[in-house]
């Protein structure tokens, strides 16, 4: 009896995926790497973001051309059924995709700060500078007539 279980179940983590399928797979993901380059061209991505995308469109072509990753994968973590496994290791991209966002957005959060104190100062600078050629003594004169 419990070798028909663990036989039901070890059947039941395979990978099964009809060619047809692998082929949309494929496609969805040269599409993917394709749109990516495209962002590029046109400006709205810089490359320095655009390695992060381009490894998930390999690894999406990867797991088209080879099903049989998903299933190490799994009994890599020691998880018996490889849809958790796929939702798992998606689940930790994502978490580690947004984690990298909101160090870049914290970056030049406190960078455009910095920037405007900077500018604030230079302008005061210029303030100072010009009230002390007398500028600011024609000024005061005009305000008072």
């Amino acid at each position: 009896m419990t070798g028909l279980l663990l036989a039901a179940v070890s059947e039941d983590a395979k990978v099964h995926l009809t060619s047809q399928t692998r082929i949309i797979a494929a496609i969805l993901a040269v599409a993917f790497m394709a749109l990516i380059l495209e962002l590029i061209r046109r400006g709205r991505l810089q490359e320095r973001y655009s390695v992060v995308w381009f490894i998930a469109g390999l690894g999406m072509l990867a797991g088209a051309a080879f099903p049989g990753l998903l299933e190490f994968a799994s009994d890599l973590m020691g998880v018996r059924d490889t849809n958790v496994a796929l939702f798992s290791i998606v689940l930790l991209l994502l978490l580690g995709l947004a984690l990298n966002f909101s160090v870049i957005m914290s970056r030049q959060a406190a960078q455009i700060t910095r920037l405007a104190q900077e500018r604030a100062i230079e302008q005061a600078r210029r303030q100072v500078e010009a009230d002390s050629n007398g500028d600011g003594a024609q000024t005061t004169q005009r305000s008072r007539s």
